[in-house]
């Protein structure tokens, strides 16, 4: 879907797309990956410590729900290894008046892989996702309280139009405010 990359010292990477569910093996790097990103402060929706039954039964809805057409997930993979190393969701409206947009969700990246472009390279590979699909209005939203999340989203181009106060709580249980962002994307791209 992205083509091949190389990532720092951490080798090869790839993103495909999950079209369907039942390898046990996802299921469980997806679960590591859940748990290790709601561990190290992730605002996805989670609290800490978050047991593998909790992450399991997560992701098991979510593959439950692909086969519908409206969930997309993406999941980029060692090379090498074919571990799953980041994730992320788009979901598409489905009602009639809504089927130009969709939400963009649980952006993730194992705490060990961060820093090195796998984040933005999973967001273009979202945006044309979206684009394919006749999708030209992305949002989504994260804690206000990670200043490295707004700083991110505003350099992918996303724009930042506020949040709601006590919104969400963070991994610890903290009530804190959502930042929501959006992004127009070029029609018939």
């Amino acid at each position: 879907m992205d083509g091949k990359w190389e990532v720092g010292n951490v080798g090869t990477m790839t993103i495909e797309r999950l079209t369907e569910w039942g390898n046990a093996n996802d299921a469980r790097e997806l679960a590591e990956l859940l748990m290790a990103c709601v561990e190290g402060g992730a605002s996805i929706g989670f609290l800490a410590p978050m047991k593998k039954e909790e992450a399991e039964e997560y992701w098991a809805k979510v593959g439950g729900e692909l086969s519908a057409g409206n969930r997309v997930l993406l999941v980029v993979r060692e090379e090498e290894t074919r571990r799953i190393v980041g994730a992320a969701q788009l979901v598409c409206e489905t009602k009639p008046n809504g089927r130009h947009r969709a939400e963009v969700q649980k952006v993730m990246v194992l705490p060990s892989h961060r820093r090195r472009g796998i984040a933005a390279r999973l967001m273009g590979a979202i945006e044309r996702t979206a684009a394919e699909r006749g999708v030209w209005l992305l949002f989504l939203d994260t804690s206000d309280s990670h200043a490295g999340a707004r700083a991110f989203y505003g350099a992918l181009g996303y724009v930042y139009v506020g949040g709601i106060p006590g919104y969400a709580t963070d991994t610890r249980g903290v009530p804190e405010q959502n930042a929501i962002f959006y992004k127009t994307l070029a029609r018939g791209a």
